[in-house]
């Protein structure tokens, strides 16, 4: 498969699950409800939207979600222009396939913060879900939309031992994050591009230390 096609790939499969996904979210689930998969209470489909960044970050205020929303797009300019120039180069495809990743799932997030807050009525906890393109308009300007998460994986939780200094006695709970597909090929993406660093630059460490 040459890269062009394997870029083409990544960023339809990606786009194509993440909205999929939220879109059935939105319309189906209230804000706040959760859904046990296959019964177990560890594993979690669990609606909550944000205004900030990747696993529920956040930067704060009404300029601060719009100045997030400017830097993504911008960002994902760059990145298409440098991902671009990868692929005419036919550069390696651990390279490309990681910024494929990050591109795709950049643009995910993306759809929702410029497109959502048009185009679904807000999602809240009495209100039930959301509806697509509701008579009213929806429930934010251009831009100023929330990114819709779902992934809950609570896998450890309880209480720190009282001996243990500061923490004893508080709660404590592992994962906390609530994620996407979008956050998901993010962090695939970069680790792919780690790997491909490594693989590098392993290599070339061991061929100076045997001269």
């Amino acid at each position: 498969m040459s890269r062009k096609k394997m870029v083409f790939l990544i960023f339809f499969l990606v786009l194509l699950l993440d909205q999929s996904v939220k879109i059935w979210v939105k319309t189906h689930m209230a804000y706040g409800e959760e859904i046990q998969v296959f019964g177990w209470d560890r594993v979690l489909i669990h609606f909550v939207e944000n205004d900030g960044m990747a696993f529920g970050m956040r930067l704060g205020g009404e300029y601060g979600k719009l100045l997030l929303s400017l830097f993504r797009i911008t960002a994902v300019g760059f990145l298409l222009l440098y991902l671009i120039r990868l692929v005419k180069e036919n550069s390696d495809r651990w390279l490309v396939a990681g910024f494929a990743l990050v591109l795709s799932g950049a643009v995910g997030n993306i759809v929702d913060s410029v497109l959502y807050g048009k185009i679904f009525s807000a999602s809240s906890f009495d209100s039930g879900p959301a509806q697509l393109f509701p008579e009213g308009g929806g429930y934010a300007p251009f831009l100023y939309g929330r990114v819709v998460d779902m992934f809950y994986f609570p896998l450890l939780y309880g209480n720190y031992p009282d001996w243990i200094p500061y923490f004893g006695g508080k709660a404590f709970l592992f994962f906390r994050p609530v994620f996407n597909i979008a956050d998901v090929a993010i962090s695939m993406g970069v680790v792919t591009l780690l790997y491909f660093y490594f693989r590098l630059s392993v290599p070339q460490e061991l061929s100076q230390e045997e001269e």
